[in-house]
């Protein structure tokens, strides 16, 4: 018996558990696009004016990563929880880069990229293809042998 069977009801998830993995690499290399779009708009932003405004698509990538991470830890625990903190740490470097930003185009100086941020996601991006390639192995093994 699942502890959380009676909080959450699992069913659906385990259909869609096995999917998971590759939803949150899709997600993490989707962030890192929308990373760079976002900085290629904020140093545009910030030569026009004096601030900067959020990039909605990327926004979208962040919050989905964290929220997938988080159903991920439903369907794997540990894992989940590794990859859940490490994106949680990318939405919180997002939020203090983003107001970094707006410091630097109020005071004309120059748009830094994001670094935090860009080394955060890159391990995201490190731990999705590691789990992606851990459930890719386990299927292909799996089909194989069956």
């Amino acid at each position: 018996m699942d502890p959380l069977q009676f909080l959450v009801p699992l069913d659906w998830l385990a259909v869609v558990g096995p999917t998971l993995p590759f939803a949150i690499l899709v997600l993490a290399l989707a962030n890192v696009a929308t990373r760079h779009r976002a900085h290629a708009k904020h140093v545009e932003q910030a030569a026009d004016g004096d601030s900067v405004d959020r990039y909605f698509p990327h926004v979208f990538t962040t919050i989905g990563l964290v929220l997938m991470s988080f159903l991920f830890t439903l369907v794997q625990p540990t894992g989940g929880a590794i990859i859940s903190v490490v994106a949680a740490t990318v939405l919180l470097a997002d939020v203090f880069e983003f107001e970094a930003r707006n410091v630097e185009a109020r005071n004309e100086l120059e748009i830094e990229r994001p670094k935090s941020s860009i080394a955060a996601s890159s391990i995201v991006v490190i731990y999705g293809l590691y789990y992606s390639l851990v459930a890719l192995d386990a299927t292909f093994w799996s089909g194989l042998f069956a």
